[in-house]
């Protein structure tokens, strides 16, 4: 799995319900053709992350199918868990 592009968002909380920081990844991946999650069109990786103090984690995330928006029922593998939240963990410091 390679990250191609991404965005980020803050999510802003009005009620100030939610402690610390939201913010929302849109990450444009690159699959091996031989593996489950290729498709044709290609897919997106959204993720939700906290960020509370020096406490960066990701809260939830989902594959979205470009081609038609399509929610995709898989999940990441450690390692690739573990690729993404050192990602997204560097540009939340980043942009501090």
């Amino acid at each position: 799995m390679n990250i191609l592009a991404y965005m980020m968002e803050e999510i802003k909380d009005p009620t100030n319900i939610l402690e610390g920081q939201r913010f929302e990844f849109l990450l444009d991946i690159e699959v091996d053709e031989e593996d489950e999650l290729y498709t044709e069109g290609g897919i997106d990786l959204r993720v939700i992350v906290s960020k509370n103090d020096d406490d960066i984690k990701i809260e939830n995330y989902f594959f979205i199918q470009k081609s038609d928006q399509k929610v995709l029922e898989f999940g990441l593998e450690d390692d690739e868990e573990a690729e993404v939240l050192a990602f997204v963990k560097q540009h939340i410091l980043a942009g501090e």
